[in-house]
């Protein structure tokens, strides 16, 4: 066991059961691929233990290079701001420790062959055979207010369509930005393909994951003509471990670079040019270890798996109100109150 470097798992919680023991069973199993070091892990909201308590766990054991991973797809607030900001507080307590910080998953060609071995093994299990050209790959990303982040879904949407050559491919988000799933894939069902595979392009299960599979449901009820399959998420799929372990040899390696150039914070980016040089701070000290089974202490229901407009010092989504984006949630929302 190497005993001066640890390695701190930082993952974003929920309030689904099902994703909260996704998470912990990916930790454990990341755990037993880097028994060279300490780890432990933590969640930036909504579930217990809390990214603290994992730092506090590796202090305690005598860490003193921790090495923590944002158990994130793509750089975005979570990754950019609000774990940092934690890590960073830990650090200013803590300042004989040394807390390095690594880089999300990105576009990765061992993501991309993981995503390419989902949709292979839904299109297998699918009844009969439909060729691929007359055949829709449907992606949908997690969705955030940050563009560079939302982009990379369509490039992994165009890797994966130019890859398993199907007929068409569209690139859809679960929330936040546009279009949204549902949509996206009304949309899709007018292209006059026999078969549309959704595909969710996110780690674990989730509110956001359960309700891209209720809205293929809903929108293959209404085109009873066309095959929907809905292909598994990535999960704890062998490359995905892999590259994990990667990023954490990044930083033990000093070869940790993330991508700046693309960076609303740093560059004037089209059509966010005021966020440049936005302070970084976290957003989520209100649910820090509000978790699965907790009620919330403002005694509403409060989840970051949800699409209408919210503040809590994060700077407005300029496409809020986009008619393809959330505001279609909160019609839904609304008529089903009628």
């Amino acid at each position: 066991m190497n005993e001066k470097y640890g390695v701190m798992v930082c993952g974003h919680g929920s309030r689904d059961e099902d994703a909260v023991g996704e998470f912990l069973n990916f930790a454990k199993k990341l755990k037993n691929k880097l028994l060279q070091y300490e780890l432990d892990w933590g969640f930036l909201e909504f579930a217990n233990p809390v990214i603290n308590s994992g730092l506090n766990s590796l202090r305690e054991k005598g860490i003193k290079e921790i090495m923590s991973i944002p158990v994130m797809l793509f750089a975005a607030g979570h990754a950019k701001n609000d774990i940092p900001s934690v890590l960073n507080a830990y650090q200013a307590q803590y300042p004989d420790l040394s807390i390095s910080y690594g880089r999300e998953l990105g576009i990765d060609l061992k993501l991309i062959r993981a995503a390419g071995e989902r949709v292979k093994e839904a299109i297998k299990q699918a009844d009969g055979y439909i060729p691929p050209e007359e055949t829709l790959l449907m992606v949908v990303g997690r969705g955030s207010s940050d563009p560079d982040a939302n982009s990379n879904v369509s490039k992994v949407t165009r890797m994966l369509w130019e890859g398993l050559g199907f007929g068409w491919a569209e690139t859809a988000y679960s929330g936040v930005t546009f279009p949204l799933i549902k949509p996206g894939l009304e949309h899709a069902s007018k292209l006059g393909y026999k078969r549309i595979v959704v595909f969710p392009y996110f780690l674990f299960t989730g509110i956001l994951v359960k309700r891209i599979y209720q809205y293929t449901d809903l929108v293959a009820a209404d085109n009873p003509k066309i095959q929907f399959v809905k292909a598994s998420y990535l999960n704890d799929h062998p490359l995905i471990l892999d590259t994990f372990s990667e990023r954490v040899e990044e930083i033990r390696n000093g070869v940790n670079n993330m991508n700046c150039k693309l960076c609303k914070y740093r560059e004037q980016f089209l059509g966010f040019e005021n966020e440049v040089g936005l302070r970084q701070e976290s957003h989520h000290h209100h649910v820090e270890g509000i978790g699965t089974g907790h009620s919330h202490p403002q005694g509403h229901d409060h989840s970051h798996d949800h699409d209408h407009p919210h503040d809590h010092g994060h700077h407005p989504y300029p496409h809020a109100d986009h008619p393809l984006g959330p505001k279609t949630l909160e019609q839904e929302s609304s008529q089903g109150n009628q």
